[in-house]
């Protein structure tokens, strides 16, 4: 059996005693939660997190997942798609160092608390985003030939479509949310590529730096620190990727003025230093540089 599972949860089934087990747990593998309707709230690595139709949760490993005794759970259907950190790389043993530097896992290792984020699936997108779900859940139940093939190639499609929500996600709250976050937004995408501080994008939106970040936090679930190092990062990636240039030059061309600072904070994002992912991602045997390109270059936060 391929390492993949399904677990489908109907209305009631989040109530403790059900889907939940009325008590908090943990998982050594990747959780991605999707909410087909209904709503409520649930407790994950102690914070309150809104369920509405639409969500999808992406839940990494050691999260702490609990009902918290809420009662308000009563209308959400929803599935979780399970899976081991390295289900990709096995089809490809030593493509990748770390699990954490798989492209089609970064939201895993992006969200708040280094695993733990929630995305939203557009309205026009949601009917196909539960059928690729439940695609994968019928050849698990059905199990005919090549299945375990049909599978991954489902999960890998499925991880795609995931990625390709949490590169939306800048413009997706400057969209819903208010002016403010789109000012927050345009000073980081302004002023990335060199040293800046949280007071410079303070002034950028005419608010003090405490204010932004109890405003920013409250309203995204990060900070302005890690919002801009996440953008820092995702255009590294794409230069590791799609060029040659040295790590300094690299460190340079993200706001980096000490190239061993950068190194560390990579290591910390991915598991592995620059050029070890440079070279996992141009393995012959593993993800095509090309697709790391295309995959990379998607998405208004990479423009």
């Amino acid at each position: 059996m391929p390492p993949v599972g399904v677990v489908r949860c109907e209305p009631g089934e989040l109530q403790p005693g059900g889907f939940l087990r009325g008590r908090s747990h943990a998982h050594d593998f990747l959780v991605l939660l999707h909410v087909e309707r209904g709503g409520g709230t649930f407790q994950l690595d102690g914070r309150s997190w809104p369920l509405e139709a639409g969500d999808v949760f992406v839940i990494g490993p050691g999260q702490v997942v609990d009902s918290g005794g809420t009662d308000d759970l009563d209308s959400v259907a929803c599935r979780a798609v399970f899976f081991p950190a390295d289900v990709l790389e096995s089809a490809a043993p030593g493509t990748f160092l770390s699990w954490r530097s798989h492209p089609l896992l970064f939201p895993f290792v992006r969200g708040v608390a280094g695993g733990a984020q929630r995305l939203r699936v557009p309205t026009r997108e949601r009917a196909g985003f539960a059928a690729r779900i439940a695609a994968l859940e019928r050849e698990l139940d059905e199990r005919r030939d090549g299945y375990n093939e049909a599978v991954l190639a489902h999960l890998t499609l499925l991880l795609v479509a995931v990625s390709r929500l949490a590169a939306d996600v800048p413009d997706d709250l400057a969209v819903r949310d208010e002016p403010l976050l789109a000012a927050v937004f345009d000073a980081i995408e302004a002023g990335y590529r060199r040293p800046i501080s949280l007071r410079d994008v303070a002034d950028a939106v005419g608010l003090t730096p405490g204010h932004l970040t109890t405003v920013v936090g409250r309203k995204t679930g990060r900070t302005v620190q890690q919002w801009l190092t996440e953008r820092r990062m995702t255009e590294a990636r794409r230069l590791l990727a799609t060029t040659d240039l040295t790590v300094e030059v690299v460190a340079g061309r993200v706001g980096y003025q000490d190239p061993g600072y950068f190194t560390k904070r990579f290591r910390r994002s991915h598991g592995v230093a620059p050029l070890e992912w440079r070279r996992a991602g141009r393995d012959p045997g593993g993800v095509r540089s090309d697709d790391t390109r295309r995959l990379l270059g998607h998405g208004p936060s990479d423009r």
